[in-house]
Formats: structure tokens, C-alpha cells, sequence
């Protein structure tokens, strides 16, 4: 940002979209961001003036040589329903590591339609700690989850229509169209439909309602867009022809004798495939202060894989001397999937994590009241109660501990709130040093890259400790077992339990050698360190429930359900999109955050 100090808005006056809006006045052109990061013209590929694509083959081709930056993930403690500002932290983090001198870069994940009209917003990041253009990045950006909806959906349109016409035709009819009578099994599909909305009423429908011409009737539901395999794949990806074998490897349905039927079976791949090809190359937009952020890819992290793109990684890598990445929820689950699936896919081995931390939720996992979106938060958030933070410190150390046994070195970041007393966050440090993590307060809220200073200090040093990195369990280990040393080592559970349903296809799963050795995605709340989302602090003497297994063949994941979790999320009674609108005089949209 050229001739602007960013400190002279204030964000306990402004609304974040008005801090946005104001800065946005003032924000570089993709092409000079472009230009100051080593982009070659041919190489961006610009939407509008003020964010771009970038092609990431290209860049990758033309850098295979360059030494990778420092690799920087932030992750947190167990968060409140109002999250603890990760993305916050990292749009800190980044202009403060710039004021150190540092060439560096941001990413985050694309927010998905159903947060940002509903209770959480759109992920941006807050006050003064943003990515901007605000709007566009809250709005669909350049279209990546439309593509992701579409061509998973398309895979359902496949597996519908096939399901009608082979139900109403002969196998001459059939052949005649070089068909193939794939005896699909209408009551074993594996996938739903998808949509970027939280929308629980149809999370269980009945399609096919009507005459012959109107389908095949049967169960059928939607999913939230950023739980689809698709997005999956999509986070996980390494080359476009990488992208096109996972996605021929997507198994839709089941037939009747229990065989896969995949997306390459129904000849659905390629075309699905098309739609995700200009989604491909990441999304090049920035900081409020001017560093380049890349925003790909957007699975939530308690029911899919929770990182944003392998390839965004590996070009800012490229083109960078510090990066900063962004792992979804606590380090139970988007750090544990960080470190044991993009960084087992990836081969990426990172040098320090940033572990978020906030008085308010270790109060909350102290024994404090109950925390709900929308509603004041009690007095026990906002008056200084040490009993409490240290009670909740055990949550704290438990993420501590998560991150230690990656050999990743921790940095604890304690995101200060103004309500935040000296002896609350002394507290908070003493605790975290003492598990032998770096502690930083940072004020990055209130005054953007200048209040993380501390924080960028700290990471810095973490940085030029040695790292002695380590998968938590080996590519051959079965699923069980890996699910066994999840529990235990990261979770704290003192087992593992499962359904009948579970137990029967982790076995058909382990007996199976092309399965057997797909990651391991774990599906469970992300907020507690157990399965129960009312289980706060570090809860002792409790089994992990598995309810189901799904398999997800061309992101190479498989994927164990614990406790009760819906693939399509529930909208709020007082949802975001209530206080979203337009200004009809100048077109601009005001009222996210």
C-alpha cells in the first residue's frame, strides 16, 4: 500500500467491510503485486485490476530450481463457535514479517458461501488484518467453488440418468448407445449433491418423483460444496494431469454386488475435469498492507481436509523467502491433516507452526459459560478471572504437545482482546514456554503488520531451529491402527469404538490394498478435543466413536465419521445474510465480515 498508513483507521470504530472499503482506496494493482513478487507478464493472468490468476505450471517450470522459503502453518487451540482469528493471524503475521525485511507471502482458503451468509463470516481476516478486495473474495471470487459445484454435480447427473435409462431399457438399447449395464445399486450411492449454502432441509430428499421421463425414484440429499471429493482433490492436487487421474478414481455408487463404480466408469471424468481447469491456477489478491496472498481451494477442516492448495503452496514457496499458511480449526484436526496429508503429499516440510490462542477460549475451556454466536459474551470473557485461563491452559498444552510430536517447532500466538489483562496473558505464556513452545502477544486486530512484530520475531527465530520432521504414523500402517494413533496421540482418547457399519468396511478397506494405503481424513467436531462438541479443556477417560468410513478414491482419502457430524450445515436463526446489502448509489456491498 503506497502513501497510506493503515493505523490511522480504527477498528473499534469501523466495520471490517468499512476498514476494507477504505483500504481498497488505496490497494496495489494485481500487476504491481505481480511485478514486485517475480510474476513474468505472461505468467498472470489478471480478473479485473485488483486480483488475478496466476499459472502455477508455469512458474513452477520456471523456478524448479530456486531454493523453497521458510514454511510457516497457523493453526490454534480448540476454538469457541466464534473462532480464535487464525486467518486474522496470518493476515497479521504477514505485513509483520514484511516490516522485518521479509520478501513474504500469505495463503488462505476461498470462504465458502454457507459461513459467510450465515454466523461466520467469510474468513478474511479482521480490523486491521484483512485480504482484500473484501467483496470479491467474499462473493465467489473468480468462480472455483461454482466449478467444484458443477462438476460434482455433474457426476451425479451421470450416475442419475444412467440409473433411469439402464432401469427403463433393454441391454440392445443399451448397447446400441455403447453402453454398458453397470447394475447400479440405487440404495448404495456414495455421493449426494452439492451446494455452497448451509441449507439442512435438504440434507434428505426423494428425487425422481413423477413419471418414467422424470428420473428414477429414490433417496437422495445435498452436502455443502466444500465437503465435496471434488474440493477435496482440489486441495490435494499436484499437476493438471495429476488433477485428471483423481478425478476419473471418484467413486460414485455401488452396484449390486458391492463393486465401485467410479466417475471413469461413467465416463464423466473429462468433462468433470473441464470444469475444474481454469480453477486450477491459484488466486492471487493481498494483504491490507500490499503482500501477495493466494487463495485456493476451501474445505472446511471438521469435515474434509481443511488447507488450502498444495500448489499455492509449492509456487509461493518458489517465490518467497517467508510463507504463511493457513490450516483450518485447532491443531487436533487442521494441523494433524496439515501435517500427516499435505505435507505426506505434498513432500513439503515445514518450519514452524503458529498456534492461536485467546484468552476468552482458554476461559471458556476453564469451565466458563457457555459461548454463542450473536449474543454478548458473558463477564466472565471480559473481567480478569486467572483461575479460569489456567484451567484452560490444559487445552493449550495439549495442542502444544500435537504440534511437538511433528518436530515442527510451535510459536503461540495470544491474539490479544483489549479486555485481556497483563496478568491473563503472562499467565498464557508462562504456560506455554513451560511445554516448551515460543510464546508472542500480538496485536495485529488493532494495529495490522506493526502489532505483530513480536510475533513475526519470534517465528523468525523459529525458523532457524533445526526441524526434525515426522509423519505421526507410516504410509503402511492400517487404518485401524491409524485411526487408534489419531485418537490417542492427538485427540487424547483413551480408544476407539465402532458401529457395525464402520467395523465392516474398515476391514473390507484394510483388506484391500489400493484403499489400505490412502490417507487418513478424519471427520470430527472442532470444538472439543473429543468427538462431543460440550467437552472442553482436554477431556480425560472417553472412547472415540466411529460411526462410518467413506471412501474417497481420487482425492486418495479415507474417511472415518466420529460422533455425529452432517456433511450440509444447518443456517442460523439469525444469519449473517440479514445484514448484507447493497448501496444502490454506488453498487458497492456493504455488511460482511
Amino acid at each position: 500500500m503506497e502513501k497510506f498508513d493503515i493505523t490511522s483507521l480504527d477498528p473499534t470504530k469501523l466495520a471490517d467491510w468499512q476498514i476494507a472499503e477504505e483500504a481498497e482506496k488505496h490497494m496495489k494493482t494485481v500487476q504491481q503485486i505481480a511485478d514486485e513478487w517475480g510474476i513474468l507478464g505472461e505468467e498472470l493472468l489478471p480478473y479485473g485490476h485488483y486480483l488475478g490468476k496466476i499459472d502455477f505450471a508455469a512458474i513452477l517450470k520456471r523456478l524448479k530450481d530456486r531454493p523453497n522459503a521458510k514454511y510457516i502453518d497457523v493453526t490454534a487451540i480448540t476454538p469457541t463457535p466464534l473462532g480464535e482469528g487464525k486467518s486474522t493471524t496470518t493476515m497479521g503475521l504477514v505485513p509483520g514479517l514484511a516490516l522485518r525485511g521479509k520478501n513474504v507471502s500469505g495463503a488462505i482458503r476461498q470462504p465458502s458461501g454457507g459461513p459467510t451468509f450465515n454466523i461466520k463470516g467469510s474468513a478474511a481476516g479482521g480490523g486491521l488484518s484483512q485480504c482484500i478486495p473484501l467483496t470479491p473474495f467474499s462473493l465467489g471470487l473468480t468462480g472455483d467453488i461454482d466449478n467444484v459445484t458443477n462438476a460434482h454435480n455433474l457426476a451425479m447427473v451421470a450416475v442419475t440418468s444412467r440409473l433411469q435409462h439402464e432401469f427403463n431399457n433393454s441391454d440392445e438399447f443399451l448397447a446400441k448407445r455403447n453402453l454398458k449395464r453397470l447394475n447400479i445399486d440405487p440404495r448404495n450411492i456414495e455421493m449426494k449433491w452439492v451446494m455452497d449454502f448451509c441449507a439442512q432441509s435438504l440434507r434428505e430428499i426423494v428425487i425422481g418423483i413423477g413419471g418414467k421421463m422424470d428420473g428414477f425414484m429414490m433417496r437422495s440429499g445435498f452436502a455443502i460444496s466444500v465437503s465435496s471429493e471434488v474440493m477435496a482433490i482440489f486441495s490435494v492436487f499436484t499437476s493438471l494431469s495429476d488433477l485428471r487421474e483423481r478425478m476419473s478414481k471418484i467413486i460414485v455408487a455401488y452396484d449390486k454386488q458391492g463393486k465401485p463404480i467410479t466417475t471413469k466408469d461413467l465416463e464423466v471424468d473429462g468433462a468433470m475435469t473441464a470444469w475444474m481447469v481454469k480453477a486450477a491456477n491459484p488466486n492471487m489478491l493481498q494483504s491490507l498492507e500490499g503482500q501477495p496472498v493466494l487463495v485456493h481451494a476451501g474445505p472446511f477442516a471438521n469435515i474434509a481436509v481443511g488447507q488450502s492448495s498444495i500448489v499455492a503452496d509449492q509456487v509461493a514457496l518458489k517465490l518467497s523467502d517467508y510463507h504463511v499458511t493457513e490450516s483450518g480449526f485447532g491443531a487436533d484436526i487442521g494441523f494433524e491433516k496439515f501435517w500427516n496429508i499435505k505435507c505426506r503429499l505434498s513432500g513439503l516440510i515445514p518450519n514452524c507452526a503458529v498456534i492461536v490462542a485467546t484468552v476468552r477460549a482458554l476461559k471458556m475451556h476453564g469451565g466458563g459459560p457457555k459461548v454463542v454466536p450473536g449474543k454478548p459474551l458473558d463477564d466472565a470473557y471480559t473481567v480478569e478471572n486467572l483461575e479460569l485461563v489456567e484451567k484452560g491452559c490444559t487445552n493449550l498444552v495439549a495442542h502444544i504437545e500435537t504440534v511437538k510430536k511433528s518436530g515442527i517447532n510451535p510459536v503461540v500466538c495470544v491474539n490479544s482482546f483489549h479486555t485481556d489483562t497483563k496478568n491473563e496473558i503472562a499467565l498464557v505464556k508462562r504456560a506455554a514456554e513451560a511445554a516448551g513452545a515460543r510464546a508472542a502477544v500480538s496485536e495485529h486486530w488493532l494495529k495490522g503488520g506493526a502489532g505483530a512484530l513480536e510475533l513475526a520475531d519470534a517465528v523468525i527465530d523459529a525458523c532457524q531451529d533445526n526441524v526434525d520432521f515426522r509423519l505421526l504414523y507410516k504410509d503402511d500402517v492400517p487404518l485401524r491402527q491409524r485411526i487408534e494413533t489419531i485418537a490417542r496421540e492427538v485427540y487424547g482418547a483413551d480408544g476407539v469404538s465402532y458401529s457395525p457399519e464402520a467395523l465392516a468396511k474398515a476391514e473390507r478397506i484394510e483388506k484391500d490394498p489400493n484403499l489400505q494405503n490412502m490417507a487418513t481424513c478424519m471427520v470430527k467436531t472442532h470444538l472439543s478435543l473429543s468427538h462431543n462438541p460440550s467437552l472442553k479443556g482436554r477431556p480425560k477417560g472417553w472412547t472415540l466413536p466411529i460411526n462410518d468410513i467413506l471412501t474417497y478414491g481420487g482425492a486418495g482419502f479415507n474417511v472415518p465419521v466420529a460422533g455425529s457430524i452432517k456433511l450440509m450445515p444447518g443456517t442460523s436463526s439469525s444469519p449473517a445474510f440479514r445484514r448484507i446489502d447493497v448501496d444502490v448509489e454506488t453498487g458497492k456491498v456493504k455488511g460482511l465480515f
